[in-house]
């Protein structure tokens, strides 16, 4: 469903000490983002906090009543310092304990006598929360308000994201426009692609160095939800890289 609106954000929270410390390296921020782009939700802010309650309750509590949405990953899991779900709840000011749609879910995978108390964690919900399917697991992620609790593991956490973006309200998408500027160094065109930028105020205009196969390379992006104000800005941006080849 999209809705009219110029401004539906997004946040991502990433919980846990082995992504702070390098161990793990994060591949869910890059797919969150590709993902939100592509509906029109405008990711504004990631934030990584380590596996501590108040760091953890205090960054829920800023970014849900800073944006539209706010999405983590980490900490759903069955030990000691998966924390995530307790400290949800306690930002939330509700109560958690086992779910009984949770533990169901967890028994199309575990044998009853398996539900140790470790595997029951997986179960244990915020109330007034609604389950994200896991159909890889089976223990479930779940929704609360505007936050949506993910698992941290890669796979998981895009299965469980589509279940939910299709139940997600979305603005306007956002059209990207690239000129390529080849070898031009950014000094002979930054005053006038600042000015450029001016002019456009709705378009968000960058320029990217890289380095390729031929060598150094410039490109240019233009990036908006207004198409008419995206190809002029990209027509402009064109006659300048034009201008400055000679």
């Amino acid at each position: 469903m999209t809705i009219d609106s110029t401004s539906i954000t997004a946040a991502i929270l990433v919980i846990g000490d082995e992504i702070l410390s390098g161990r793990t390296k994060d591949k869910n921020i890059g797919t969150i983002a590709d993902y939100l782009t592509a509906v029109g939700i405008d990711l504004r802010e990631v934030r990584i906090v380590p596996d501590e309650p108040d760091a953890i309750v205090g960054a829920v509590n800023a970014l849900r009543a800073g944006h539209t949405y706010l999405f983590t990953t980490g900490g759903i899991g069955p030990t000691h310092d998966d924390i995530t779900a307790d400290c949800v709840a306690k930002a939330f000011g509700v109560g958690i304990d086992v779910d009984p749609r949770a533990r169901a879910m967890l028994l199309e995978r575990h044998k009853p006598e398996d539900l140790n108390a470790a595997r029951l964690r997986m179960a244990r919900i915020p109330d007034g929360a609604d389950l994200i399917a896991n159909p890889i697991s089976k223990a479930p992620g779940f929704r609360i308000g505007n936050v949506f609790v993910m698992a941290g593991v890669p796979s998981i956490m895009q299965a469980m994201l589509d279940q939910i973006g299709p139940t997600l309200p979305t603005g306007a998408r956002m059209l990207s426009e690239t000129v390529e500027a080849g070898n031009l160094p950014e000094g002979n065109y930054a005053a006038d692609l600042a000015e450029i930028a001016k002019a456009y105020a709705d378009v968000s205009i960058g320029s990217y160095p890289s380095m390729t196969q031929d060598g150094f390379a410039n490109r240019i992006v233009a990036r908006g939800k207004d198409a008419a104000s995206v190809a002029r800005a990209r027509a402009e941006i064109e006659a300048l890289v034009s201008r400055l080849r000679g």
